[in-house]
């Protein structure tokens, strides 16, 4: 092809895409005109095709032409589509006065829940425990048979318990965690577990099918009653104020042995106070730490020379308590007038 030809050749096409580009007014329009001029059988593309016929000499400045008019063509459609940009959000802010006020974001907060889960932790941890945490999808041996919970125990039954098709279950309890934890590790051995767990309660007042506990486990040498008393005694008082009203009661558990159950003083406002069962506490019961040695497979959990404690408490009861809130049920209906008084 002659030098003059392809080069008013070129020129043809550029000034065809500029003057095109020039009245776009729409994004396909633009890149309509890009296919035609830029894309793989569009007429630059094609026009370079021509460089095969192009003398030898000629071909450095023939391909300069033919970069320069791809980049003018380029440059172009980017300017185009910067000022349909620019047009298009022109048109969205038109009307709008941007000298108004702006309009107030409310203010969130943490769930009471997550208040009362925070301030527990941070009781404890200040008495040494660490925090360990454990699966919600469970084994049975996990959280019954380590545990000293018999086949024929009605926490074992699927009208309390929620079974999965394979034999696992959703955790009853965070008791789970203690049993992975004495697995893993060899005393002396001071953990809290808090997290969820699930149980097939009548929902009401006081009671939820899906609920949050937090357990604690300290496992040593010379571990006593009285250091699980004192210790409850310290975290509750911690929580609630001095004046908080205890009492511990004799009560049954299948991995503690003595056990007790921990009422506490609720004062709800607008209703006479009353005893409320906010924990289970006792020392760990030897078969406990004879199956857990049995797995391990050494004599690290041996009952004859350690002991331990343990004790579990709802926090779901604990924000009852601190709030003096009267009903469970409010807080998992996310209902915002109730959230909105803890913001």
């Amino acid at each position: 092809m002659p030098r003059t030809s392809m080069f008013a050749e070129l020129d043809q096409i550029q000034s065809d895409a500029l003057s095109e580009i020039a009245g776009i007014d729409s994004d396909a329009a633009l890149e309509d005109v890009r296919v035609r001029f830029l894309g793989k059988k569009g007429r630059v593309t094609a026009a370079s095709a021509g460089m095969r016929d192009v003398a030898p000499e000629q071909k450095p400045a023939m391909g300069q032409k033919l970069n320069e008019v791809r980049t003018a063509i380029t440059e172009a459609l980017e300017v185009k589509a910067e000022a349909l940009t620019a047009a298009r959000d022109a048109a969205a802010y038109a009307g709008i006065d941007v000298t108004l006020p702006g309009r107030p974001l409310p203010k969130g907060s943490l769930h009471p829940l997550t208040h009362v889960l925070d301030k527990a932790v941070s009781v404890l941890r200040r008495m040494g425990f660490a925090i360990a945490d454990g699966p919600e999808i469970e084994t049975e041996w996990h959280c019954f048979d380590a545990l000293n919970t018999p086949a024929d125990h009605p926490a074992r039954n699927e009208s309390d318990t929620f079974y999965f098709e394979n034999g696992k279950l959703l955790r009853t309890h965070t008791s789970s965690v203690q049993i992975r934890t004495m697995e893993t590790e060899v005393p002396p051995i001071r953990i809290i577990a808090p997290g969820s767990a699930f149980r097939r309660d009548e929902i009401d007042a006081t009671h939820l099918s899906a609920f949050h506990q937090l357990e604690g486990l300290y496992v040593d040498t010379r571990v006593t009653l009285a250091d699980l008393k004192g210790t409850l005694e310290f975290f509750f008082r911690e929580m609630f104020g001095n004046e908080t009203e205890l009492r511990f009661r004799p009560h049954f558990f299948p991995f503690t042995e003595p056990s007790f159950e921990v009422d506490l003083k609720f004062h709800a406002a607008g209703r006479e106070s009353k005893w409320i069962e906010i924990a289970g506490c006792g020392m760990v019961d030897p078969n406990v730490f004879a199956a857990v040695g049995k797995t391990r497979g050494d004599a690290a959990y041996d009952p004859e020379k350690i002991s331990g404690f343990a004790f579990g408490m709802g926090l779901d009861r604990l924000a009852m308590i601190t709030y003096g809130i009267p009903d469970l049920r409010l807080l998992i209906e996310n209902d915002v007038r109730f959230l909105r008084q803890f913001a």
